[in-house]
């Protein structure tokens, strides 16, 4: 019950102050250039890499990156920015 609350309040907020959604919610925050980079801020984590697949934490779930030629060029606590060709993306929702 607390827990959708403060789902609601965080939802009533956001609509209401004009803060955006992922700060609010704890939301990813993916941004893609092309099929070359994406750049993912506020995960929990990295669970997995290969030169073929991203695999990172989110508060809710897991984010899956596919793709080929893979590189991560900058790596932080929330944030990410890997190189590459990226063939999908794909939440997993647990």
């Amino acid at each position: 019950m607390a827990k959708k609350w403060s789902q609601l309040i965080r939802n009533w907020m956001t609509q209401k102050m004009d803060l955006p959604p992922d700060v609010m919610m704890d939301l990813p925050r993916i941004t893609m250039i092309g099929q070359i980079h994406i750049y993912i801020e506020n995960h929990r984590g990295l669970l997995a890499f290969s030169d073929k697949e991203l695999r990172l934490l989110l508060k809710q779930g897991q984010l899956l990156v596919k793709g080929k030629a893979f590189v991560i060029k900058t790596i932080l606590p929330e944030e990410i920015l890997l190189e590459g060709k990226i063939d999908q993306v794909i939440y997993i929702n647990e």
